[in-house]
C-alpha cells in the first residue's frame, strides 16, 4: 500500500531527543526551541519566530495580539480551510466573512475582498493554499487603504515565497504549521513569524500565561509578573529537536518534494492536455514548496470512484476540505459574502495524490499509471 502521508522524520533526531531527556531539559523554551526560532528566522527575515504547540495556537495568538477586535467584528477569509484559520477569531466573538476563490489556485480571489469590507471589518486572514502564494501585493494595498491587520495562514507556505519574500512574513503575522502532514515536522507544532519589532513583547507575553517570564530568563528583569492575558503555547523542547533535525536538511528534503510534484505535473500532463483532467497552476512570481500534488476531476461522482479505484490498487488518496461556510458552525457563526461560484464546486473536484519526503520515483509513476488506467 503507498499511503497518502508519511511524517518526515531526520535520522539526527534520535540524538537530539536523548540529549534533552539527558540534560533534563524537556519543557518548552529549551536549547532546541530556541535553535528552530533562530533557524526560521535566519531563513524567513522575520523579525521574529515563536514556536507554537500548533498553528491553531499561533493563529491564535496572532488573534490575541488584535485587541480591538471582538463581539460583532469582521475577519475575511477563504471558506476553503481548515477550521481552525476561523476558529480563532470566532473564540474572540468574530465573524469569519468568507469570499470566494481563483479555480486557479483554489486560494481566495483577492478581487472579491474590498466589496467585503466593512466598517467593522478587523483583518484579512489570506491562506496560501499548497504552499501557493495568494496575490499578496494587491491583499497589502487593500489592508493598507482600510487600516486592516493581515495575518497570512502560511501553514503549508514554509519554504514557499511571493516575488522574493518568504510566506508568513508579508502580512503583519504569519503562521507555520509543523502538523505530521506538513513538510517538516514536530508531530504537532506551529510557529508564530512576527513582522514588526514593536508586538514582539506583547506576543512574548500573551506566549508565556501573561507573564514576562521570556524577559526574567533573558535576565532583563529580576523577577517575572502576570502582566495581561494569555495561555500557554510553549511546545516540548523535544518537540523542538525532532523538528531542528529536519531544519538542518530542509533544503534537501524541499528538492525531494519538488522533483516529486514535477514527476507528478509531467506524467500526468497529456491526461491534463487531453481535458480529461486539471492539474496545479503556479503562478508567475510565485515558488513553491511542493506541499502538495492534486488533480481536478470533472466532478465529485468521478472523484469518488477514482478514489476507490485507486485504493484498489493499493494507493491512498484524499480529497480535502468541506468548505467552511457549509458547515453547521460556518453557518452558526459565519457568513459568505458575495456569490459562492467556485468554492464549493471546485472543492467537490479536487484529490489529493500522496506526497511525502521518502516517496519513490517508482511509487510516483505507479501512481501516475494507475490515474492514466482509469481514464482509458
Amino acid at each position: 500500500m503507498i499511503n497518502f502521508n508519511v511524517p518526515p522524520c531526520a535520522e539526527k533526531a534520535y540524538d537530539y531527543i536523548k540529549e534533552c531527556v539527558k540534560n533534563q531539559k524537556i519543557c518548552g523554551d529549551g536549547p532546541y526551541t530556541k535553535k528552530c526560532n533562530e533557524w526560521i528566522e535566519r531563513k524567513t527575515g522575520t523579525a521574529k519566530c515563536l514556536l507554537t504547540t500548533s498553528c491553531t495556537h499561533a493563529t491564535e495568538l496572532a488573534a490575541l495580539l488584535l485587541p480591538d477586535i471582538g463581539p460583532g467584528d469582521e475577519v475575511i477569509m477563504p471558506s476553503f480551510t481548515f477550521v481552525s484559520t476561523a476558529d480563532a477569531f470566532v473564540l474572540r466573538g468574530a465573524v469569519p466573512v468568507f469570499v470566494d476563490i481563483r479555480p486557479d489556485t483554489m486560494n481566495m480571489d483577492e478581487k472579491l475582498i474590498e466589496a467585503a469590507v466593512t466598517e467593522r471589518t478587523k483583518a484579512i486572514v489570506p491562506v496560501h493554499y499548497a504552499g501557493v502564494a495568494c496575490e499578496m501585493d494587491t491583499i497589502m494595498e487593500i489592508a493598507e487603504r482600510h487600516g486592516l491587520t493581515v495575518i497570512e495562514d502560511a501553514a503549508q507556505g514554509v519554504m514557499s515565497a511571493y516575488k522574493g519574500r518568504a510566506l508568513g512574513t508579508i502580512g503583519n503575522f504569519g503562521c507555520f504549521s509543523f502538523h505530521e502532514t506538513k513538510n517538516y515536522s514536530m508531530g504537532e507544532g506551529g510557529a508564530l513569524l512576527i513582522r514588526d519589532q514593536k508586538d514582539v513583547e506583547q506576543a512574548e507575553i500573551i506566549r508565556e500565561k501573561g507573564t514576562n517570564r521570556s524577559k526574567y530568563y533573558r535576565g532583563q528583569i529580576d523577577k517575572y509578573t502576570w502582566i495581561n492575558y494569555g495561555s500557554s503555547y510553549l511546545p516540548s523542547d523535544m518537540n523542538a529537536a525532532y523538528l531542528y533535525a529536519q531544519l538542518e536538511i530542509a533544503e534537501e528534503m524541499n528538492e525531494a518534494r519538488l522533483a516529486c510534484w514535477n514527476r507528478y505535473y509531467e506524467n500526468l500532463k497529456p491526461l491534463a492536455d487531453a481535458g480529461k483532467i486539471e492539474l496545479p497552476v503556479v503562478p508567475e512570481g510565485c515558488v513553491h514548496n511542493g506541499h502538495m500534488f492534486y488533480i481536478k476531476t470533472a466532478d465529485i461522482g468521478e472523484r469518488t470512484e477514482l478514489i476507490d479505484n485507486l485504493k484498489k490498487n493499493e494507493i491512498l488518496s484524499v480529497f480535502h476540505y468541506i468548505p467552511l461556510h457549509t458547515a453547521p458552525a460556518g453557518q452558526k457563526f459565519g457568513r459568505f459574502h458575495g456569490e459562492d461560484r467556485y468554492t464549493t464546486r471546485e472543492s467537490e473536484r479536487l484529490l489529493r495524490l500522496p506526497m511525502y519526503y521518502g516517496l519513490k520515483e517508482e511509487q510516483v509513476d505507479y501512481i501516475c499509471d494507475m490515474v492514466k488506467k482509469f481514464y482509458g
